[in-house]
């Protein structure tokens, strides 16, 4: 059977992590025993972490990483580095804020042998125009600066065969900020079997969104230097 990772940073997410970890935890059956899902907690002050631990007591194939970074995007590069370092055959990304279903996760799953990288395209948007925007934008400076096209670069919503990951992971820095969407990239532009299939994105279920849009234009100004660094390193 193959080994599943299934991975999800979180911060602060303590109305939604239970909720979300008991959704996708029985993703794990049927799966190599070896199987985990994996959540990285660095950095929260309200109760994540002590609801993890708790909720790991009675699952055994739940794994908490603690020192990760704060950022979202260095947990994720832990996450994959982690999954691959521990025998992952698929490593499948989600977030931690109940936006996604893993009812969904199946026709991914079924998908595996045919394709590399599965990424999920989110053609509807419950967490505002103003992201949906932003995500079009991205798209289009991949096109500009990568000569990639996508409709949907970042989505939490991505089943990897590890091997592939573990490829292109070297190219990032520890603490690059947006792992996900140079991942994507990496994907398309030296041509691995990749698809691109439409899932549902709901609004968060509860808390607030550590990552504002004012944080987004700071962190997209930046990027377009990273991009150029990037670039020429292909």
């Amino acid at each position: 059977m193959d080994t599943l990772y299934i991975v999800m940073p979180a911060y602060n997410e303590e109305d939604n992590i239970i909720d979300v970890v008991s959704s996708w935890y029985p993703i794990l059956e049927g799966k190599d025993p070896a199987s985990r899902l994996v959540v990285a907690d660095s950095g929260s002050v309200d109760r994540t972490h002590e609801l993890l631990e708790m909720f790991k007591k009675d699952h055994p194939q739940l794994e908490i990483l603690s020192e990760t970074g704060k950022q979202h995007g260095p947990k994720v590069i832990a996450l994959y580095d982690y999954s691959i370092k521990n025998g992952a055959d698929f490593i499948f990304q989600t977030d931690s804020d109940g936006q996604t279903l893993p009812e969904e996760f199946d026709a991914f799953w079924q998908m595996r042998h045919g394709y590399n990288g599965i990424f999920g395209h989110r053609a509807v948007r419950g967490d505002g125009k103003s992201r949906a925007f932003v995500e079009k934008v991205v798209c289009f400076l991949l096109k500009l600066y990568f000569h990639v096209k996508v409709p949907d670069a970042n989505a939490p919503f991505r089943l990897m065969n590890a091997q592939t990951v573990a490829k292109y992971l070297p190219k990032l820095d520890k603490d690059y900020n947006l792992p996900n969407i140079m991942m994507t990239t990496y994907f398309v532009h030296y041509g691995e079997e990749y698809a691109f299939r439409e899932v549902t994105f709901r609004p968060r279920q509860g808390g607030t969104n550590s990552i504002n849009i004012k944080k987004i234009v700071k962190i997209g100004w930046k990027a377009l230097g990273d991009f150029r660094r990037l670039k020429k390193a292909m």
